[in-house]
Formats: C-alpha cells, sequence, structure tokens
C-alpha cells in the first residue's frame, strides 16, 4: 500500500477506534461540567455549522460525511439541523441563536471568524450546548478541536514550490497569497510557508486575501503583476485551490506563455483538473473522512455527557481556552503525480467525476485509465 494512504487509512482506523472505546465508556459527566446531557432521553438532536460554500469541500465532502458518523453513532433517527454562513460572520452568530432556541444537544462549528464567534460560543455554552470547533479553532469555551496539521500544510506548500524551482530559486521573485486575517488557520499555513521559504527565494509581494475570495486574489494577482513585471514572477505561494484559480486567471490574462508553478489548497475538483492540465502546480490533499469522523464522535459523545479520553489524544490552546481535546489528521502533498493514487478514496473523486470529455487526455497521461 501507497505510504500516504497508508497513514490516511491508519488515521481513519485511529479514529473508528477511538469511537468505539467513547461509545463503551463511562457515561460520566465530561471534565465535571454540569451543561453534559447524560440524562437526555430519546433522539439526540446535533448542530452543524459551517464557514462559507465557495470552497467545495464543504458541502460536497465535510457535510454528508459529518452526518454520515453522527447517525452510524447515534442511531438514524438522529436530528441534524444544519446551516451555512455564506462567509457572513453576522449569519453565522444568528445561526449559534437559533441553535441555542431549538436546544441542540451539541454543536459542531466552523467559525467564519473565529474571534467574533467567541460570544456566540458562550451563549451556547451557558446553555449547556458544548461546542466542537471543526476545521478553525474558535474562540470561546469550546469543548473539543479537529483539524488537519494546519502548519504543516503551509510547510508542504513552500516545500513544494521551492523543489520545483530548484535554480531557479534565486533568479526572481515569489508572490504570497495568503488567506483571511479572520481565519486562524491562514495564519498557521503563512507561518508554515514562511518557515521554508524564508531565505531561500525572495517575496516580491505578499498578500492577505479578505474572504479567501478568488475574486480578490484576481485583483491582488493583478497589482503584483503590475508592479513586479510578469518577467520577475517566477512562481506563487497560493493558499488555497479557489484562490489559485484566480491567481491562474491573472496571469492567464496577463500574457504568460508560460505559466508559473502555482500552489494550492483542498484537493479541489477543478483544482485537480488543472493540476492535471499543468494550469496549477499542487495542492494539499487532506483527508477529510478522520476529521469528520473525529467531530461527529466528539460531538455525540458530549451529547451524551461521556469524556472525550478515547477520541482526543491531544491537547490545544486557542486565544481563550487552554488544553482543548483536539484531533488532529495529517495532510498529504497532491501533485500531477500523486492523483492516481487518492482517485476513489473515501473524501477524494471519482475517476468519472474528474476525467470529463475535456481532461481525457490529461487524464490517460497522468494513469488514470
Amino acid at each position: 500500500m501507497n505510504t500516504h494512504l497508508r497513514r490516511a487509512a491508519v488515521a481513519t482506523a485511529a479514529v473508528s477506534m477511538a469511537l468505539g472505546l467513547a461509545a463503551c465508556g463511562s457515561a460520566k459527566e465530561a471534565g465535571g461540567d454540569s451543561d453534559t446531557k447524560k440524562d437526555k432521553k430519546g433522539p439526540l438532536t446535533i448542530g452543524l455549522l459551517l464557514p462559507e460554500n465557495q470552497t467545495a469541500r464543504y458541502e460536497r465532502f465535510d457535510k454528508p460525511l459529518i452526518e454520515k458518523k453522527i447517525r452510524e453513532l447515534a442511531g438514524k433517527d438522529t436530528e441534524i439541523l444544519y446551516d451555512n454562513a455564506k462567509q457572513d460572520p453576522s449569519v453565522q452568530q444568528q445561526q449559534v441563536d437559533t441553535m441555542i432556541t431549538k436546544k441542540v444537544d451539541a454543536l459542531i462549528l466552523d467559525a467564519v471568524d473565529a474571534k467574533s464567534i467567541a460570544a456566540s460560543v458562550k451563549k451556547a455554552n451557558d446553555k449547556g450546548i458544548p461546542v466542537v470547533a471543526y476545521d478553525r479553532l474558535a474562540e470561546g469555551p469550546i469543548k473539543a478541536y479537529t483539524s488537519v496539521d494546519n502548519e504543516r500544510v503551509g510547510r508542504i506548500q513552500g516545500e513544494s514550490l521551492l523543489k520545483e524551482l530548484g535554480d531557479k530559486a534565486g533568479q526572481g521573485e515569489i508572490v504570497m497569497m495568503n488567506g483571511s486575517i479572520t481565519d486562524p488557520n491562514a495564519k498557521m499555513y503563512k507561518d508554515g510557508a514562511h518557515s521554508v521559504l524564508d531565505g531561500k527565494v525572495k517575496i516580491g509581494k505578499e498578500y492577505d486575501t479578505k474572504e479567501w475570495k478568488p475574486e480578490n486574489a484576481n485583483e491582488n494577482m493583478k497589482g503584483a503583476i503590475s508592479s513586479l513585471g510578469k518577467d520577475k514572477i517566477i512562481g506563487v505561494y497560493s493558499a488555497n485551490d479557489g484562490m489559485a484559480g484566480g491567481i491562474i486567471t491573472a496571469l492567464k490574462s496577463a500574457g504568460f506563455i508560460k505559466l508559473p508553478p502555482v500552489t494550492g489548497q483542498d484537493a479541489e475538483l477543478s483544482a485537480v483538473q488543472r493540476i492535471l492540465t499543468g494550469e496549477q502546480f499542487m495542492s494539499v490533499y487532506k483527508p477529510y473522512q478522520p476529521e469528520a469522523d473525529a467531530a461527529a464522535s466528539m460531538a455525540v459523545a458530549l451529547a451524551q455527557g461521556k469524556k472525550l479520553d478515547g477520541i482526543a489524544k491531544s491537547t490545544v490552546d486557542s486565544a481563550t481556552e487552554k488544553k482543548v481535546p483536539s484531533v488532529i489528521v495529517t495532510p498529504f502533498a497532491l501533485t500531477k503525480a500523486d492523483i492516481s493514487k487518492y482517485v476513489g478514496q473515501e473524501g477524494f473523486f471519482t475517476k468519472a467525476e474528474i476525467c470529463t470529455a475535456k481532461f481525457q487526455s490529461a487524464c490517460a497521461e497522468a494513469g488514470l485509465k
């Protein structure tokens, strides 16, 4: 078995094993808090709030995987209340209020703005609703957290870019297109990338991209090209795939005959297809199933008043909370050579989805036959 797939399988198995331990474990109150649900009668009600729908992963993978695991753990009659904030922090705050009004037994929350959501998290906690921070480390009294190793994501992107540049690393400048400052993960990606890139390549322009929007990345890239000159730009660090699409459009419009290597993250379908055709150099594949399984496992355990010892083997500190029980998932680089290894895996795309008529020849070249 390929090393990457073996690691992903191990991560998935670990979460599944942890779930079994949690399900068989003590029904004592989690951490001794008075807001647990150990006396809950009847089916559970679990809330799920995701931050936006511009990034395809949330509706395509995260939502169905989380819902599936919740029902596996708590029964098919479990009620799951779902909403998407569409990148609006105030809308998400209202959505939390709705979840409180509907008296959910636990809430899985992927914050649009990790800082501004803190008051809403406290309101839920005060009403006895444990909050699991999903993918982004929300502030406030969260009870658990799961995400990928975010600094590792940035390191993978930076290392991949440097490897592709090779001897050209010292012959020009790169543009860094970081994510939104409201997302704590964006800072971790940036820090990870800088730890690899600093001193190895000149960073000509660097941006924090408002709301992660591709159109904002596109405008930033146009500004970078105008400022630096297209002959100077040898590569682009893009923190995610959506922005990479906007960046590549700007590069094409500027008349680049050969596109410089552009990084990404999330392994979105359009990005996978761009990687196959050589427009985008790489992305980062984050196994969504172990992350989704961990969120579901922790939410159900907390809703039932159980401890998280069998699920969360590590802890993290947020700006407001210390030693939050956590599950951290390992990400992997995704270049053209890697795509065939992941096709058909849970949390990735099928050959039929990737290899539409437009991409048949590129798929054949990549071994997707």
